[in-house]
């Protein structure tokens, strides 16, 4: 046997994590799309195929453990949880609670933070709200972001608890539904509820066409982890949120 020598050279990038249902197939595809300077590092949290309020409050039990997962011998710029319904359902503050009992990171967020964050950076009060699940686990999202200040006086859904068939709503459906919702005008936007469903491609030309920002649950989660990262060009992405790239 030959003891080879090395070097030892030194990794000082902004790292971010995600916690992802084991259900979603969209995310990690996203988060990739969207990266800049930042390392990303995915885990996954167990949970059901069909989305209800028992399925997504059993994910408490198993967000430490997934949190666990990401590499012991870092420490996270910042971790994301990738749920928007879930987060809703087991509470902002135990999602930060789990995640930092399970890895190192100066930073939590998930889409309700996000979004709330981001409709304070763009000066959103009022904004439709459209969402592959059924209209009862939107109810509960809806309430917490009034609560936070974002009114959805629009609401619209496509009726489906299966992840399976959410992510494979296609993007024609996604456009055809978000125009029927603004077509009264007098909103300052539009938020595309659930990290699952497959957006990233059709956030660029919405904006073209309805002259609105135009939010999704991946691309409101990106903007505020890269904020929060203090690296604000560790993830970029489309649309208005990220060409106004600048911390209030």
């Amino acid at each position: 046997m030959n003891l080879m020598p090395y070097n030892v050279v030194s990794i000082e990038v902004t790292r971010i994590g995600f916690v992802v249902l084991q259900s979603d197939e969209t995310i990690e595809r996203d988060m990739m799309q969207m990266r800049g300077t930042a390392d990303l590092f995915f885990s996954r949290v167990p949970s059901g195929q069909e989305v209800t309020a028992e399925t997504l409050q059993s994910m408490a039990g198993h967000i430490e453990a997934s949190a666990a997962l990401f590499p012991q011998t870092l420490r996270l710029n910042a971790v994301g949880y990738g749920c928007t319904s879930g987060t809703a359902q087991i509470g902002v503050q135990e999602i930060e609670r789990l995640v930092k009992s399970g890895t190192k990171t100066q930073a939590v967020s998930q889409p309700i933070s996000a979004l709330v964050a981001a409709c304070q950076h763009l000066k959103l009060k009022r904004i439709a709200f459209l969402s592959p699940y059924l209209e009862q686990v939107s109810a509960n999202l809806r309430k917490v972001l009034q609560e936070n200040g974002v009114e959805t006086p629009v609401f619209g859904t496509f009726g489906e608890a299966d992840e399976s068939k959410v992510v494979r709503i296609s993007g024609v459906s996604v456009q055809a539904a978000a125009h029927h919702l603004l077509a009264d005008g007098g909103l300052d936007g539009i938020f595309l509820s659930c990290s699952n469903l497959r957006t990233m491609n059709v956030i660029a030309p919405m904006v073209a066409e309805l002259v609105l920002p135009v939010l999704s649950s991946n691309l409101v989660l990106a903007w505020h982890l890269a904020q929060l990262s203090g690296d604000p060009q560790a993830l970029h992405g489309p649309g208005r949120l990220f060409a106004s790239q600048v911390t209030d």
